[in-house]
């Protein structure tokens, strides 16, 4: 037998045989391991997969496990706060598996001072951001109303319901006297204008609109807040009042181009004051028609609506809200496209807003264009170039306690039919003297803006070496804005009518240079930058009034009968050196040095120029724990700091004494062709300077059971010296009436606390919370010499208390009755109120499941006065909701003259009326819980898509505004400033556009 022949036959065999035997023993590879964190303490319950397989298991207390492979597997291995990791197996039969916590937050780079880019955990001083996706939930037009009870220390309050209306905001309080007191807006590292426009002397009493309005929310990647003063003294004199950084979207280096489509509508519907309906026009239960010359009355104490005939007939009841107020809308369209190349990126937007308000001749329309390229000249030289264009237009009636429509609508009697507004003659129908018909003055009155706004930016970035960075970044902020006010002649209320035509033109350009140079020395990380800023603001504004109009309908100044006209311009001019110091030893300690030295030409020459700057620490105590207590601790932070930061809150010119255009009684010049100008009565201070905030921080960061429960805690004692004051009164034997010094005081302190929560984390669910907490104590030091009072600022008190007749009481708090059983009036006015909230907090919670989203936010105001003008005259005439109970009074209080309790009783209108002089009864608590915001989105699944072109689609619905909860507040809505964002004007609730509850429904879609 030939054995060769046979081994030829035999050997294929049974390597055949060997080969499958071993494909069948590597199919049942076992797998045995062990899953730990990073400080080598066991995971349990972590997940073990074998990917693209049903092969599954989860480690056991010990954070062991064992898992049966097929060949070349990779293993996925997961736990909820820790990095997932996919391992390729190649045979291997033992394995220990580390996992790195998330770290969500702790590694998070943010943008701070100067478009500086940080990590968070280093940094020293307290700050909050806010994701642009966080920001578009809120479906608002205002990018500051979209963050109202999101930031913690920080006031944010809109003036009005008015589309377009200007938006209030405050961090940590008021710093100023009698200076601005808003955050400094930052777009892109460049500082903007956010001032109150859209208002014109003379003209349409109200709020205007904040300029931060032309910024469209689309384009915003997201904002920072920097809140103290150690946070923002790179930022100069401005950054003293808290920054805002907002950042806009960036393109994709070497990704195609994606198109993005957005469609948002709403319906809003006005939030009304309630007011009584149950009794008629009249005085002391008389009926008064409104219509007959002899009938015509402004007040409601007629008789009951239910037993009220007219002419034997029933009366019939009329709704004043319904036949003026209407369903507003809001359409936002947005487009955008970016995408980008290896070296360059490109981000491009477009919206159109086009609101119409829940008020007649009431509108906002925002065209907005974006546009943003990067681009790499060279391995060392970056390019940035980007432009904003908006055109945004504003229609809206006089708000106020003014000739506008709502001052007289908010108080018209029940049984008068408002229509129709006109009688054949055309003149107005009237129910009332004095005032115009709402409806009419709807029609007859106009304020119209439009403005035209570009910001340009430029960035340059110079990297020669790995460690060092040269910028340079040059932008502008450029608008022009177009008023026009006109009021039909009124023989109501004995006007001519009149045009007013305001132009502004605003130029504003800054400049900086910055060198930031990082180096590792052993453990320790050393980050340096100095710089140099110039900042250059021109303002230049024409104003024309046209008076006596004889042609209606031609609204053209020219055709006014007479005109005057005045022109204001000012320059000023700022720089400043800055340098800044972040020392960083072994991950755990962190130190922080800050200085600048700025110069202004709006204080005096020989104290033009001013140092200032701060220290901070941060000490991450985590670093340093055991590993057992790791487990629990994930991240711990103590900071500290104190900086002192120099403020020039004064305007241009105040040195000098000016020549302006006289006014002699009624006579004002050019009279009869003759100019005429007297010097000022406001004396020019030539010695001003800065004025300087001080302020101490301490904080305490901590992050617990893998970051999956966090808090940041912060305390400031922040103090204002050498406060400026503007037109403080003066001697007149000086021969001046006022001047500007540098004597005020004011201190701020406050805490702030934020919390944050994942209690329930999987792969298909997730619900995420957070809460926020502020209290703030504000309190006036000093004024001027021999001065304890300036209007609503008084010595000793809050800022911006409410001054005026209050009740007389007795030592007991007890309210003091006269022998006719109504209040005593105090004979010394007093603080009657306090508009600034003991606290304030919000709290937002995110569910996602699957492909739907559900997230709902409260906010929640306790304290902050609220002086209610609407129920102040609405008392009087007898149509605020308290008067509908007519029974007569006793007034809850004791006898001035026995002291015993009061059983002396008044009717209703005696009563009303009366207190209607007492400046105290309009004050009310202004304390309110607010379902601010509630949103619902669905994502189409992907698998849906995939023969579309569509890459993502989602839907969703919103609503603003559900459910207002205020106790003590008489209004619909107690989050108002009628008055705008001025000082002197918070709190004040007078006959404004009312906000809305709005439902919007939005498609979204990328392509």
């Amino acid at each position: 037998m030939k054995i060769k022949p046979l081994l030829k036959k035999i050997i294929p065999l049974c390597l055949g045989i060997m080969a499958l035997c071993l494909n069948g023993f590597s199919q049942s590879i076992q797998l045995k391991g062990t899953v730990v964190d990073s400080a080598g303490m066991s995971i349990p319950g972590a997940s073990v997969k074998v990917k693209g397989t049903s092969l599954g298991t989860v480690t056991d207390v010990d954070g062991k496990f064992a898992i049966n492979y097929e060949g070349k597997a990779e293993l996925v291995v997961s736990s909820i706060g820790f990095t997932p990791r996919l391992i390729p197996l190649n045979g291997r039969t033992t394995l220990n598996i580390v996992l790195l916590s998330e770290a969500r937050g702790l590694n998070e780079v943010v943008v701070t001072a100067l478009g500086i880019k940080r990590e968070k955990r280093l940094l020293t001083y307290a700050t909050q951001e806010i994701k642009g996706a966080e920001i578009m939930e809120a479906k608002q037009p205002n990018v500051l109303n979209a963050l109202e009870g999101k930031l913690a220390g920080v006031q944010i309050t809109s003036s009005t319901g008015s589309p377009g209306a200007s938006v209030n905001v405050v961090i940590r309080g008021a710093i100023s006297i009698s200076g601005n007191n808003q955050a400094l807006i930052v777009l892109d590292g460049v500082p903007i204008d956010n001032s109150e426009t859209g208002t014109v002397a003379s003209g349409a009493s109200g709020a205007g609109s904040s300029r931060i309005s032309d910024i469209d929310p689309n384009t915003i990647e997201s904002v920072n807040v920097l809140k103290g003063a150690a946070a923002t003294t790179l930022y100069g004199s401005a950054g003293a009042r808290g920054v805002i950084l907002i950042t806009t979207k960036n393109g994709s280096k070497g990704k195609k181009a994606l198109v993005t489509l957005s469609q948002d509508y709403s319906f809003d519907n006005a939030l009304l004051p309630k007011r009584q309906t149950a009794y008629a026009q009249g005085t002391n239960g008389i009926f008064y028609n409104g219509d007959d010359a002899a009938q015509k009355i402004s007040t409601s104490w007629g008789p009951a609506m239910d037993t009220l005939k007219i002419n034997g007939v029933a009366a019939k009841s009329y709704d004043p809200y319904s036949t003026y107020f209407k369903t507003g809308h809001t359409s936002n369209t947005a487009l955008s496209v970016e995408g980008g190349t290896d070296k360059s990126s490109y981000f491009v937007s477009y919206s159109y807003l086009d609101q119409t308000g829940t008020e007649p001749n009431s509108d906002f329309k925002r065209n907005a264009l974006f546009t943003k390229f990067s681009n790499a000249i060279t391995n060392d030289l970056n390019l940035t170039f980007q432009l904003g264009y908006t055109n945004s237009n504003q229609d809206r009636l006089p708000e106020g306690a003014s000739n506008g429509p709502l001052f007289v609508l908010f108080s018209e009697p029940v049984s008068w039919n408002p229509y129709p507004y006109v009688n054949a003659d055309g003149s107005q129908r009237l129910y009332r003297n004095s005032r115009n018909n709402p409806l009419w003055a709807a029609e007859n009155e106009s304020n119209h803006y439009v403005v035209n706004r570009f910001t340009p930016v430029m960035t340059l970035n110079f990297t020669p070496t790995k460690w060092l960075t040269i910028t340079e970044r040059a932008g502008a902020d450029i608008y022009g804005e177009q008023d026009k006010y006109w009021e039909n002649p009124s023989a109501a209320i004995g006007t001519l009518g009149e045009i007013i035509d305001q132009n502004n033109n605003f130029r504003q350009f800054n400049n900086d240079l910055i060198v930031n140079a990082t180096k590792q020395f052993g453990k320790f990380n050393i980050n340096v930058l100095a710089g140099n800023n110039i900042l250059s603001t021109y303002n230049q504004t024409y104003y024309e009034l046209g008076s006596g109009l004889n042609t209606l309908g031609y609204y053209n100044i020219g055709a006014a009968s007479t005109i005057t006209a005045s022109e204001n311009h000012s320059i000023e001019r700022k720089i400043g050196f800055y340098a800044q110091a972040n020392i960083e030893y072994d991950k755990f300690l962190s130190l922080n040095l800050t200085g600048r030295y700025d110069g202004s030409s709006v204080l005096s020459t020989a104290k033009d120029f001013y140092p200032y700057g701060s220290v901070a620490s941060g000490f991450i105590f985590s670093e340093l724990l055991s590993p057992e207590l790791s487990r629990i601790i994930s991240y711990g932070k103590l900071r500290v700091s104190y900086a002192t930061v120099g403020n020039d809150n004064v305007g241009p010119y105040v040195l000098s004494t000016p020549y302006k255009q006289a006014e002699i009684n009624t006579i004002q010049f050019p009279f009869q062709g003759q100019s005429g100008f007297l010097i000022s009565s406001n004396y020019g201070n030539p010695y001003l300077q800065n004025e300087r905030l001080n302020e101490a921080e301490t904080g305490l960061e901590m992050k617990f059971l893998n970051n999956r429960l966090g808090f940041d805690f912060s305390y400031y004692d922040r103090k204002t010296t050498d406060g400026l004051i503007a037109a403080v009164g003066i001697a007149p034997s000086t021969g001046y009436s006022t001047t500007t010094v540098n004597s005020a005081s004011l201190s701020n302190k406050g805490i702030e606390l934020l919390l944050q929560g994942t209690p329930v984390k999987g792969e298909k669910f997730q619900w995420d919370v957070n809460f926020n907490f502020s209290r703030n104590r504000s309190k006036v030091l000093s004024l001027y010499p021999g001065t304890d009072q300036l209007g609503r600022i008084i010595v000793g008190q809050p800022y911006d208390v409410f001054y005026g007749t209050r009740y007389a009481r007795n030592s007991k708090g007890q309210l003091l009755i006269g022998d006719d059983g109504l209040p005593e009036e105090d004979a010394n006015q007093g603080v009657v109120g306090n508009p600034n909230p003991n606290w304030t907090a919000g709290l937002t919670n995110s569910l996602r499941y699957k492909s739907f989203t559900f997230s709902f936010a409260f906010d929640m105001k306790q304290g902050g006065d609220i002086e209610n003008d609407v129920d102040l005259y609405g008392n009087y005439y007898g149509t605020s909701y308290a008067t509908e109970n007519r029974a007569p009074k006793v007034v809850d209080g004791v006898n001035a003259t026995t002291g015993k309790p009061n059983t002396v009783s008044v009717s209703a209108q005696t009563y009303y009326q009366y207190i209607n002089s007492i400046y105290e009864s309009s004050i009310q608590d202004g304390t309110y819980i607010k379902l601010r915001n509630v949103s619902l989105s669905y994502d189409l699944n992907k698998d849906l898509l995939k023969k579309t072109p569509f890459k993502t689609v989602s839907l969703g619905v919103t609503a603003n505004n559900l459910w207002i909860y205020s106790p003590h507040f008489t209004g619909a809505d107690p989050e108002v400033s009628s008055y705008g964002t001025g000082n002197g004007v918070w709190g004040i609730y007078a006959f404004s556009t009312p906000t809305s509850r709005s439902f919007i429904f939005n498609i979204k879609a990328s392509f």
